[in-house]
């Protein structure tokens, strides 16, 4: 019997698929976990026993997880892509504001990806729609996020995208339809993840993916990525108000230079943060959204 270490990367009917250094094992989660109602997600760090001779190795140490996730239940995620349309369907940005206060509550990185960019420039109806909502998007978090602008069919950007996730443990975030799935089969065509129409209806995309799983796009750089259902049981209601701020990078950087210590940015006096507005220097888009979702926090304490 020996001892290793790994991630599991998949987990199907009680088996935890494991990816040590070389190889995957199949295990089975020792007893303690259900004593102490511990449930192994996808991306946990485990210690593992392999006794030779025997297909039921045993999960013996949970590692300690950097975050974790609900819905998808997985672990240890260092960078968000959050992906979008540039059309069919029509990026929301309240949307990707709300997965960016996600990911920053999560302690993530995270890199805007808007896919779909071949629409921009195919000269077929809604092209220029497309144009603008990419210019829009950069715009809007330049100086924030750095934005990668690519096209699951074609491949164009996806080299650039897979440089800026490298020796990452990557999650693909974002609407349904956007292109996740696609862009996950082009970085690692090995996971065949199933692609969907766009419904005509909705104009919205169906959720394809199953279950979480874990993928090495880079063995040698060990970028990892997930392929999930998609992240969806976020709601603003998760953060409190007063932490909504240090959730917004551009507006982080300014806390403690206001006049009144408990400044919420909104219409108190001497406010760095409204000057920065005022100045230029922070996006007036991204300030209102950060005053929408404080609004919307606040109601949904009186409830």
């Amino acid at each position: 019997m020996s001892k290793l270490e790994g991630t599991i990367t998949k987990g199907i009917a009680g088996f935890y698929y494991v990816k040590s250094g070389d190889g995957v094992y199949r295990c089975k989660a020792r007893g303690i976990f259900k004593q102490r109602d511990i449930k192994l997600a996808v991306g946990d760090k485990v210690s593992f026993e392999v006794i030779e001779g025997n297909d039921d190795n045993w999960i013996t140490d949970l590692h300690p997880r950097k975050n974790e996730f609900v819905r998808p239940f997985v672990t240890n995620v260092d960078c968000f892509v959050i992906v979008v349309a540039a059309a069919r369907p029509s990026p929301v940005l309240s949307v990707i504001d709300k997965l960016t206060v996600m990911a920053e509550k999560k302690e993530t990185e995270v890199i805007i990806c808007v896919n779909k960019a071949d629409l921009a420039g195919s000269g077929l109806k809604g092209s220029h729609k497309a144009a603008d909502a990419i210019e829009k998007i950069r715009e809007k978090y330049r100086d924030v996020y750095p934005v990668v602008t690519a096209s699951g069919v074609t491949g164009e950007g996806l080299a650039e995208l897979l440089h800026m996730i490298e020796g990452k443990t990557v999650a693909l975030a974002g609407p349904s339809g956007a292109g996740k799935s696609t862009i996950t089969n082009h970085l690692i065509p090995h996971a065949e993840a199933e692609t969907g129409d766009i419904s005509e209806k909705t104009r919205r995309g169906r959720h394809t993916t199953r279950h979480s799983e874990l993928f090495v796009v880079d063995p040698e750089k060990g970028t990892m990525m997930f392929d999930t259902p998609g992240f969806t049981s976020f709601e603003i209601r998760d953060v409190e108000e007063e932490e909504l701020q240090h959730l917004y990078p551009e507006i982080a950087r300014l806390i403690g230079q206001c006049r009144y210590s408990d400044c919420y940015h909104l219409a108190e006096p001497e406010c760095a943060v409204t000057k920065a507005v005022e100045e230029g220097r922070i996006n007036k888009a991204r300030y209102d959204s950060y005053r929408e979702q404080l609004e919307e926090i606040r109601k949904n304490r009186q409830y």
